[in-house]
C-alpha cells in the first residue's frame, strides 16, 4: 500500500514513547523526510538540550521551542518527531491542526519507564531512577490532555518498532480518508 500525503505527519507523545524509532521508519516506508524537533532545537540554539535548559531556564526552552516547531510547521510534507512537551504550547496544537495530520504515540507509564530508565540526554528526566517513574506520572496527568487533541491515536506497547509504524500507516490511511 503507497499512501501519499501532501501533509506533515507531526508525531507527539511524551519522551520515550516511540517518536524518534517509529518517525524514522514512518519517514522511510512513506518515502518522507524524517525530522527530529530535537535535534532541529539543538541545531538552532548550537547547545545540547540539557545545555539548553541549564543555560537558559525552562521558560526561554519552551520559547525557543515553539519557534523552531512554528518554522518546521510551515515546512514541506515530512514526518516531524515532536519534542516530548512541544504539544502542550497552544499555538503549535493550532498551527499542527491546519498543517500536519497529528498521531500521538501513546504510552503507559511502564514503557516510558522502561524506554527512559538510565538515558541521561533527556532534559526533563534527569532523576535518578526510583523517582522517574513518579516524575512520568505527573508528565503524564499534566500533559495527555493536550495530546488527546491530535487526529489520531495510536498506542504503543513493548513491540516491534515496525508493528507500532505498520499501524500508525493504517491509522493514517483511515484518517486521509474521512478527511
Amino acid at each position: 500500500m503507497t499512501l501519499k500525503l501532501d501533509k506533515i505527519v507531526l508525531l507527539v507523545g511524551l519522551m520515550g514513547s516511540g517518536k524518534t524509532s517509529v518517525g524514522k521508519r514512518l519517514a522511510k516506508k512513506l518515502q518522507l523526510p524524517f525530522i527530529d524537533g530535537d535535534q532541529e532545537i539543538e541545531k538552532a540554539s548550537g547547545l545540547s538540550l540539557v545545555d539548553v535548559l541549564k543555560c537558559f531556564g525552562e521558560e526561554e526552552y519552551r520559547a525557543g521551542e515553539q519557534r523552531v516547531m512554528k518554522r518546521l510547521l510551515q515546512g514541506s510534507p515530512c514526518v516531524l518527531a515532536s519534542g516530548g512537551g512541544s504539544f502542550v504550547a497552544e499555538q503549535t496544537r493550532d498551527l499542527a491542526k491546519k498543517k500536519a495530520i497529528t498521531v500521538w504515540l501513546k504510552a503507559d507509564v511502564d514503557v516510558l519507564y522502561t524506554r527512559t530508565a538510565g538515558r541521561k540526554h533527556r532534559p526533563f528526566l534527569m532523576e535518578s531512577d526510583d523517582r522517574l517513574k513518579n516524575k512520568l506520572e505527573k508528565y503524564i496527568q499534566e500533559e495527555y490532555p493536550y495530546y488527546s487533541e491530535a487526529d489520531i491515536i495510536v498506542e504503543t506497547k513493548e513491540e516491534l518498532v515496525d508493528n507500532t509504524v505498520n499501524r500508525v500507516i493504517e491509522a493514517i490511511s483511515g484518517f486521509a480518508k474521512k478527511g
